[in-house]
């Protein structure tokens, strides 16, 4: 591993020639220099991990010194050396970002101490920077994958949401992405800087949410030993994703409620209300106006919330995102693997786009991960894909027919169904036409094609004719044309 680099400006020779002597011999590689313009050469020509400067030099100073570092490189630390008498000065560089300040004359393990924190604390910066950098990468608009004319209208919408701080309520069924919108939105938006918090309104209990969400106070209750911060409040200046906020307790609402629009938290056991700077991004699968509707959801919250609606829908209703997808997942997982890139067959890819995926594109991500962790060679096979993807069922309302890998007969299908309505109903056509929600003039059609019921006995060539129409050809009717 490559030794840090110490820079040393400092216009006295013997001082600087201990400091060199000193953090070589604890292992640093060290760049020394007698006044601040050769530092900033000297900083501009190598890779400096760490400053000490003196204050008080020629041509320039260590103050404009520290500047020109901090204009180039923020994350490199700058430790300032004074005389007893400049600690004012000192005290100036600290408020314009050095690290710290050392008094001469200096001790030696105060300052290999002081050194290696400051090391510490920029690599940690640096990482955070990185870390951010690389989530704020990852979620751009450009991985909201769709080009189904309604997602990209979603798309248009969420680019526009970024740019103003109003509230976003995300409604969609589970698994359609509403998490990755509300990072999109956060990560483009002017907070992108600060904090993204998510909680789960529906994954904690009751009991416990109010503290998450809030905090408390020590002593505020039995076993409240410290402070604990709430999630509004480590979220301030960034944003706080809301979870399935449909599951929301009715007596927190009212303190969300308060949030939204006072931008005031109530921490148990303060003595009062603290502001904080934060943009709700709400989120849920439930019908929040049919639970207004049986009072299990406030309508003031939800009118709060509702400000900038978006509504994603479910991957059943887009499938020709699909194939979009899967190349994007393929491409995705296999980086993360550390693998090639594993191929998806016409066949696989026509089973994919087949399937009603109830786990919207969550599911479609988990069902790709295991093609490509499964797969032996750079083509997956359909053998890894699961059963109920290769025997799909079918969802007719509330009904599930299995379907076969090798087809079904839609005419075997379709009596089906006819006879079971019949069944049903016992045999009253007027009933199992208003169960099948088609006319009476469609089923009897039906009746008579399968020939079903008072129609079984009808011949081959025998001629089909619907009620009040005497001779006439038989037709399918209107309303049975797909």
């Amino acid at each position: 591993m490559t030794a840090p680099v110490i820079l040393i400006a400092d216009d006295d020779a013997s001082f600087r020639r201990v400091l060199e002597y000193q953090l070589k011999q604890a292992g640093f590689s060290v760049v020394s220099v007698e006044d601040g313009k050769k530092a900033i050469e000297a900083f501009t020509q190598n890779r400096i991990h760490a400053v000490l400067t003196d204050l008080d030099m020629p041509e320039v100073s260590g103050i404009e010194l520290l500047k020109r570092i901090k204009q180039r490189s923020p994350d490199v630390p700058v430790i300032v050396i004074t005389a007893f008498g400049t600690i004012d000065s000192a005290v100036d560089a600290m408020k314009l970002g050095a690290y710290y300040y050392l008094t001469k004359p200096i001790n030696k393990d105060v300052l290999l101490h002081t050194l290696d924190q400051a090391l510490k604390f920029s690599g940690l910066v640096s990482e955070n920077r990185n870390l951010r950098e690389a989530v704020s990468t990852q979620f751009t608009f450009e991985g909201i994958i769709g080009s189904f004319q309604g997602m990209r209208r979603i798309i248009e919408q969420t680019t526009q949401l970024a740019q103003v701080d109003a509230t976003v309520l995300i409604t969609g069924e589970s698994g359609t992405g509403k998490e990755v919108l509300a990072k999109a939105i956060h990560f483009n938006s002017l907070r992108k800087g600060k904090p993204f918090v998510v909680i789960n309104c529906g994954a904690i209990p009751d009991t416990l949410l109010e503290s998450e969400l809030f905090g408390y106070r020590k002593g505020a209750f039995s076993g409240a030993t410290t402070n604990k911060e709430g999630k509004f409040e480590a979220a301030d200046g960034g944003s706080v994703f809301l979870d399935e906020i449909g599951d929301l307790p009715i007596n927190l609402q009212v303190k969300v409620l308060r949030v939204v629009q006072e931008y005031e938290i109530d921490i148990i056991g303060a003595n009062k209300p603290r502001k904080v700077d934060v943009r709700i991004i709400a989120a849920t699968n439930r019908d929040l106006k049919q639970m207004m509707s049986d009072g299990q959801f406030r309508q003031d919250l939800f009118y709060r919330l509702n400000v900038a609606p978006l509504h994603v829908p479910p991957l059943r209703n887009r499938k020709q995102d699909i194939p979009l997808l899967v190349h994007f997942f393929v491409e995705r997982i296999c980086k993360r693997l550390g693998r090639p890139p594993v191929k998806i067959g016409s066949r696989i890819l026509h089973r994919l786009e087949s399937y009603s995926w109830p786990g919207n594109v969550r599911e479609l991500k988990n069902t790709i991960e295991r093609l490509i962790v499964f797969s032996r060679e750079d083509m997956a096979k359909m053998d890894d894909l699961p059963e109920e993807i290769v025997s799909p069922k079918l969802a007719v309302g509330k009904a599930v027919l299995q379907l076969p890998p090798e087809g079904i007969s839609l005419a075997d299908l379709d009596k089906e169904l006819i006879v079971t309505a019949l069944e049903r109903n016992q045999w009253n056509q007027t009933r199992a036409a208003d169960f099948l929600h088609i006319s009476r003039n469609a089923l009897i059609y039906r009746m008579q094609k399968y020939r079903l019921g008072s129609y079984q006995n009808l011949s081959q060539d025998a001629q089909i004719a619907l009620p009040d129409e005497d001779d006439s050809e038989p037709a399918e009717p209107e309303d049975l044309k797909v």
